[in-house]
Order: C-alpha cells, then structure tokens, then sequence
C-alpha cells in the first residue's frame, strides 16, 4: 500500500517541477524575443515593441518590427522547437544520446536534397520545402533499414556514413553550379535566418501545428518503448509499428525546420539531454525539449546577428560553436561508460 501511494507522490512531484521548469522556459523565450525584436541598428524601446504590435506606433516602427523582425523570431522560434522535439523523440525512440536528426543523418539529407533543388532546379518556397521533406524521409527510412532490428548505435554508425555521402553530394553540387547560386545556397546551408519572412513563417507554423500535437501525442508511449522490445510488446505496445510512425514524425519536423532555415546544427542534440537534467527526470521531456530547442536557436541568432559589428553570421555558426565541445563531452563520457 506504502509503494503505490510513494510513486503517486513522485509523479506529481515530477509533473509540479516539470510544469514550473516549462513556465520558466516560456519567460525566457519571451525575454529573447523582446530583445530579437527590440535590437537592431534601429534600436526600439520594449514599450515601442509593444505598441508595434498592437498596432499603435508609427509606419518606420510598425515595419521594422513587423516586417523585418517579428517573421524572423518567429521562424527561429518554430524552428528550434521543431528541432528540439526532434531529437528528443529519436533519443528516446533509439535509447541512445548520440540519436539526433544533425548526426544520424536526416539533417544532411535534407541539407542536400535542398541544395540540390535550389543550384540545379532553382526551386523555392512550399516546393524546396516538399523537395527537402522527400529526401529527408527517404534517407531516414534508407537509414532505418540499414539498421534493421539493431537500432542503437548501429544505426548511429549507418547515419554517419549517410552524413558523409551527403556532404560529398553538397560539394560537387556547390562546385558545379553558379557561383551566385552556390553562394545562396552556402549561406542556407550554415543554417541562416536570413530569407525568414511571413511566408516561412506560416509554413512553419502550419507544420508544426500538425506535427507538434502528433509527436506529444504519440511520446505518451515513449516511457514504455524505453523498456525494452519485449517488455513493451507484452504491454501491448505494437513495437515496430510506434517506433515506425515516431521516427516519421521526427524525421518531417526536422526535414521542416531545415527546409526554412537550413541545417542548423546541434540544436537536436542539446535540447533533450538539458531538458531531462533541468527536469530531473530520465523521461523524454518532449514539450521542455522544444521549448529549449527554440531558445537556443533564439538566443543563437541573436549573438549571431550582434557578436561581430557589421558582419551578420549564420545562426548555425553559433550553434556549432556551442554544440561541437558537448557532442565530444558526450563520445569521451560514453568511451569511459563502456570501458
């Protein structure tokens, strides 16, 4: 009688800190987002911003908020969530750290199949970003079935060896096109937020408010997929099938945030880990996940845009800085585990 009652006090427990870390992490994208908004070569006052939006300041400021600000925080915000709940749910799909979209492969993918569409075909908005969402899926179900039923670190190893035949396909591509088609194109693929506008924005905001509620809805499984093939398969979990449709909507909300702002990377990789550490919990985190995803990839803009006077820098060049050091961190601490 002892035990159940203790188990029900940890759980409310953990949802109480789990809901006070979610509010925490709102405040803090809201306080980013000021910011985003408010600097700039024409700096505004937060009052300002506020009055921008509510539609009460005048025409320079309304655009420069609503025009040229507001569409690219907003699209770094959907895409860092996007991305975030990414790998959290391949994470917790495959039981391994090292599971996230930039690593495995399906970044990379979608990164050249984007390329492709945009030097050889000239493709852009909702077309570049169904191109991109095609490779990504056909890479990741190419992954998936290389690992067959060794779903760990295998196919880890086999999303690395993707990576690398991706990246060779972006170079010859980059060489062999226009040079002012392969500067577009670099630009995308250090992960920029420079081409956001309201019609990214929107298509970002489309996807995710199908994909979203999909992956939340589907990680109430998770817990259970965690366990184990065999014990989730007497629980009544079909086993193939939910690990199937979870690393379809992980691979399409990642193949999304690429397809608006490239591939941006570590984002993926950083957001789960520190969202169960600030959590306490060794659950998936999904919703903290995505809410760290798009702070970061916030905050990353920012110092991207302001860390060097008059040279704008690819928000993906920021979170490389930041990611590389962890992801080593991670490979050194996993060698010692195993040793």
């Amino acid at each position: 009688m002892t035990t159940p009652v203790l188990t029900g006090r940890l759980r409310r427990r953990a949802r109480l800190r789990e809901a006070r870390i979610t509010a925490t992490l709102v405040i803090v994208i809201a306080a980013l987002a000021v910011c985003g908004l408010a600097l700039g070569k024409a700096s505004v006052s937060p009052p300002d911003v506020l009055a921008a939006v509510l539609g009460r300041a005048d025409a320079m400021t309304r655009f420069v908020i609503m025009e040229l600000r507001m569409p690219r925080m907003l699209v770094a915000l959907l895409a860092g969530a996007c991305l975030g709940l990414s790998g959290a749910l391949l994470q917790s799909i495959l039981r391994n750290p090292l599971a996230s979209p930039d690593v495995i492969g399906i970044t990379q993918s979608a990164g050249a199949t984007g390329v492709i569409g945009l030097i050889a075909f000239g493709l852009s908005g909702l077309l570049l970003t169904g191109v991109v969402l095609g490779g990504a899926l056909a890479a990741t179900a190419a992954i998936y079935l290389l690992s067959w039923r060794r779903a760990g670190h295998r196919l880890v190893i086999v999303g690395i060896a993707v990576s690398a035949l991706c990246s060779g396909v972006v170079s010859y591509v980059l060489t062999r096109g226009d040079v002012r088609d392969a500067q577009e194109a670099l630009v995308w693929i250090n992960g920029s937020l420079g081409r956001a506008g309201w019609d990214t924005s929107l298509t970002l905001a489309v996807c995710g408010a199908v994909l979203v509620p999909a992956a939340l809805a589907g990680g109430r499984r998770l817990p259970v997929l965690e366990l184990g093939d065999d014990p989730a398969t007497a629980l009544g979990v079909r086993v193939g099938r939910t690990r199937t449709l979870l690393l379809g909507i992980a691979a399409t909300l990642a193949a999304t945030a690429v397809a608006i702002v490239g591939p941006v990377p570590f984002v993926a990789l950083v957001s789960a880990p520190v969202a169960r550490r600030v959590t306490g919990t060794g659950s998936a985190a999904l919703l903290p996940s995505a809410l760290i995803g798009a702070a970061l990839l916030l905050a990353s803009d920012l110092v991207a845009q302001f860390a060097v006077p008059d040279v704008p820098l690819p928000a993906g060049v920021v979170t490389g800085v930041v990611g590389a050091p962890y992801l080593l961190w991670l490979l050194v601490r996993s060698g010692r585990r195993r040793g």
